[in-house]
């Protein structure tokens, strides 16, 4: 019987996540209780990059802003149903890179599901901008959760266009 839960690269793919749900925690934990970022402010480490504690409410980028319980209810378990459904595809994979991508993914999204449960909002604190006499850019402010996720998203987008079951597709009209 086929197992849905685990596949060859499954205990690699929950290592990566774990790296990445701790690394996450830990920054947070040391920015929010250690360093008190809240109490500090915006603090400029260069030109161009800011400590700064922004707790998002919503999902990626500030969407779906929920300020209620059950709104926040509600993104929790879309989280939790995204870990299912991700933990599902990884035990089907055969190949290293995609289930360390799936644990990038999994783990970023555990770790701003931990702060959603733990302060009713998700942690972010990194901000890049850059201001000239002309021109002003500002980035979302963001945590390594969100790195993980985007990492790990890029890294299949990559897979699925350049990867070798790519390669090795059938061509049509030969």
């Amino acid at each position: 019987m086929r197992s849905y839960l685990w596949g060859p690269f499954t205990t690699l793919g929950l290592m990566v996540a774990l790296i990445a749900l701790l690394v996450d925690q830990t920054s947070k934990l040391w920015l929010l209780f250690v360093y008190d970022i809240a109490e500090k402010g915006a603090v400029a480490l260069t030109p161009f990059f800011d400590l700064v504690l922004v707790w998002n409410k919503g999902i990626s980028y500030g969407l779906f802003q929920q300020e209620g319980a059950f709104g926040q209810f509600a993104l929790l378990g879309i989280k939790v149903l995204a870990v299912i459904l991700l933990w599902g595809w990884m035990a089907k994979v055969a190949d290293r890179w995609t289930a360390g991508c799936l644990g990038l993914i999994i783990g970023g999204a555990v770790g701003n599901a931990i702060d959603r449960v733990a302060y009713g909002a998700v942690a972010d604190f990194a901000h890049f901008h850059i201001t000239t006499a002309t021109w002003n850019f500002s980035w979302y402010v963001f945590n390594l959760a969100d790195v993980a996720i985007v990492v790990g998203v890029a890294g299949l987008l990559y897979e699925s266009l350049f990867g070798e079951r790519t390669l090795k597709a059938p061509r049509s009209g030969s």
